[in-house]
């Protein structure tokens, strides 16, 4: 999919819709509301490709697992992981959301956290050993980055028979909340993430 066939396809499916602005949860990073590579399993061409124009509203951009993350946080020191055809992932410190890219780090035998928890590792190493890799993947970061609790949300979550220990199940429907959050005004710190973040979440 190129962002010419994503605009394409969201106003024909938004026809006659009154809505004023448009929230875009995108798979790669993003900076200052653009994408600053191509995604790793979309087509080419994101990449300063103008939203606003396409779409003819404002529009913010943020990294998809950054907009579950946002949409699923309840307090604390929260990390996401989104279990996926890739791995996303995202912390969210007392209200501070910074989009994380672990999906790429090193993890076992010159492969990385996405080869052994994405669907390429599912498909590769069948579900029992990806739940295995799932649950040490998770005690690794929780450890690592001293989360209080972990959401495990994406496409291939609701395979975990048992979640790890210090885990809930997230939900895609949360990107929706997330969405309507990158909007909402607020005094508590989520609204002041763009001040304190390398990613501007436009609030």
């Amino acid at each position: 999919m190129t962002p010419a066939k994503m605009v394409k396809a969201v106003r024909e499916a938004t026809t006659g819709w009154d809505y004023a602005a448009v929230s875009i949860g995108y798979p790669g990073p993003v900076v200052h509301n653009q994408p600053i590579s191509e995604p790793h399993n979309l087509g080419r061409g994101w990449v300063g490709f103008n939203f606003q124009k396409a779409f003819r509203r404002p529009v913010r951009l943020i990294n998809d697992a950054a907009m579950q993350a946002l949409g699923s946080y309840a307090g604390g020191r929260m990390l996401f992981l989104g279990l996926g055809t890739g791995l996303g992932s995202a912390m969210i410190v007392d209200g501070i959301l910074e989009p994380m890219e672990l999906a790429h780090l090193p993890y076992k035998k010159g492969r990385t956290y996405e080869d052994y928890v994405g669907l390429r590792g599912l498909k590769r190493l069948g579900k029992k050993k990806w739940f295995r890799h799932v649950a040490d993947v998770v005690a690794q970061l929780k450890i690592a980055l001293e989360a209080d609790y972990v959401v495990l949300g994406g496409g291939n979550a609701k395979l975990l028979k048992k979640l790890p220990p210090g885990s809930r199940l997230g939900d895609n429907n949360n990107a929706f909340r997330g969405g309507f959050r990158l909007w909402q005004r607020s005094d508590g710190p989520v609204g002041r993430a763009p001040k304190r973040s390398r990613m501007r979440t436009g609030k």
